[in-house]
């Protein structure tokens, strides 16, 4: 063999390794996603540039208070950005004054934008299955969420990952913050 078709042979192997590499990373480590809209706010603004942490939960069940991307329509490429209040086995409930109960007991959490002006679906307990997570949008009224038949309660096997870092825009380069901030 000649030292050309040498080179291009390492070269093609190569870049094949490198190709196979990234895909590995965005099928089981993380990738990049975008925000589309306001229903996060004030965590996450429409247009921020986020990385989906993919693996964590293949060795941790999600928590309360994760920020979780999962798709909009089985097989769509188009993802939902969501917190988690209710855990799988947990019921939960909304009244008409907006304040989230579960198990009857009203949840101490400041991340909605606002009081809930629609509780939807909650508005009646909802029970929650062995492997569903109800969740909301931060921006509670402008959320399409947990509350709408159309989205109902999440599969575990749904949830694509972690919303972990945001990378763009430059000035708000971080950690996204789950837990319960006090």
């Amino acid at each position: 063999m000649n030292d050309t078709l040498k080179e291009i042979l390492k070269t093609s192997i190569y870049f094949l390794l490198l190709l196979l590499t990234a895909l590995f990373i965005v099928t089981f480590i993380g990738q990049r996603t975008i925000v589309d809209g306001k229903s996060m706010e004030n965590t996450l603004f429409h247009k921020d540039n986020l990385i989906v942490d993919k693996i964590s939960y293949r060795f941790n069940d999600p928590q309360r208070f994760d920020v979780i991307v999962f798709p909009y329509d089985k097989g769509s490429r188009n993802y939902f950005i969501k917190r988690i209040i209710g855990l799988p086995g947990e019921t939960v409930y909304i009244d008409d004054d907006g304040n989230i109960f579960i198990n009857g007991e009203k949840l101490e959490e400041n991340y909605g934008k606002e009081v809930i002006r629609d509780p939807g679906i909650a508005c009646e307990n909802i029970k929650l299955g062995d492997d569903e997570y109800f969740v909301l949008g931060d921006n509670r009224n402008e959320s399409f969420d947990s509350r709408y038949y159309e989205v109902g309660n999440i599969k575990r096997k749904e949830i694509t990952g972690r919303a972990w870092l945001r990378i763009y825009p430059f000035k708000k380069i971080g950690f996204i913050k789950h837990g319960n901030k006090k």
